[in-house]
């Protein structure tokens, strides 16, 4: 049975994101539940994706642990039996799909780092030569590998809104912290590069990915949500790789492919066909067993 949208009751809702809910436990703590909605072109669809908030859930946890020496997370623990009692009472719903973490001050900036040319980044570059009004060389072609590793922040949008792209050098205004600035782009390349040398070992390419940051009350800097899921990457398989082309990815872009051949209009919500929910849920659950060596449990 796929979860759609979780129901606790005696849990303090946040709010529901384009995939997790956001409990809060106590005045320290937030319970983050992956559901398995799915969205794309910033619209959520009206069905879901059986199982894919788990496996969401293990990537994050295994590249939480990966990532640790390079930046702290927000992870209490992802043990179910080690949540508060008001959490347990919810085991069937949430048991593999749930992390307690820290309340943090989050970053009201989505910190995206890329490393080769696609998706939007591309379609910019094809119209003015750049990604986020960063100037790139002229002769690059779709997918290519770029001639550095580039971040390029974007505003947080509300849910039915699109993030917007800004040009790193706006991201000072908006966080009015020169420092913090500076602090998010070392720490979001150096996770980035990090993470693509271990997965490119596996025969995965990570060609982008969105990383979101928080504030402790220390005002340490702390990775926190989801980290480098097929949610939030794009994964190519590195023996099909081909620059000059649309590439075969692990991730959304299957499903992006589809909404793009309907003409799909990225405003309406839409009930996705069953081959279009297991193909995806197939490539979600080949990229967790490339990168992990496990076969995922749902």
């Amino acid at each position: 049975m796929a979860l759609l949208n979780s129901n606790c009751p005696e849990l303090k809702l946040i709010t529901r994101g384009k995939v997790r809910d956001l409990y809060e436990v106590d005045e320290k703590s937030l319970l983050f539940v992956a559901t398995d909605r799915i969205s794309a072109f910033d619209v959520i669809m009206t069905n879901a994706i059986p199982g894919k908030g788990k496996i969401l859930t293990e990537i994050s946890l295994f590249w939480f642990e990966l990532l640790k020496e390079v930046l702290p997370n927000h992870l209490i623990t992802a043990n179910f039996d080690e949540m508060p009692e008001k959490v347990q009472k919810y085991r069937k719903q949430l048991e593999g799909r749930s992390i307690l973490v820290k309340k943090m001050r989050v970053v009201p900036i989505e910190a995206i780092v890329r490393g080769y040319i696609t998706g939007s980044g591309w379609s910019e570059y094809k119209k003015k030569g750049t990604i986020c009004d960063i100037s790139l060389p002229k002769g690059l072609v779709e997918s290519q590998k770029l001639p550095e590793v580039l971040f390029t922040p974007s505003t947080k949008a509300e849910i039915g809104d699109h993030d917007e792209n800004i040009h790193p050098s706006k991201m000072i205004g908006i966080l009015g912290d020169k420092g913090l600035a500076d602090k998010i782009t070392k720490s979001a390349i150096a996770l980035y590069t990090k993470a693509s040398e271990y997965a490119a070992k596996k025969g995965i390419i990570i060609a982008d990915t969105k990383f979101e940051f928080g504030l402790d009350e220390d005002n340490n800097l702390v990775l926190v949500d989801e980290v480098l899921t097929p949610d939030s990457s794009r994964f190519w398989p590195a023996d099909k790789y081909e620059a000059g082309r649309t590439q075969d990815s692990f991730d959304k872009q299957f499903l992006r492919n589809y909404l793009e051949s309907i003409h799909f209009d990225k405003r309406t919500s839409i009930e996705l066909p069953s081959d279009v929910i297991d193909n995806t849920l197939a490539k979600y659950k080949e990229a967790f067993f490339l990168l992990t060596g496990k076969e995922i449990k749902l």
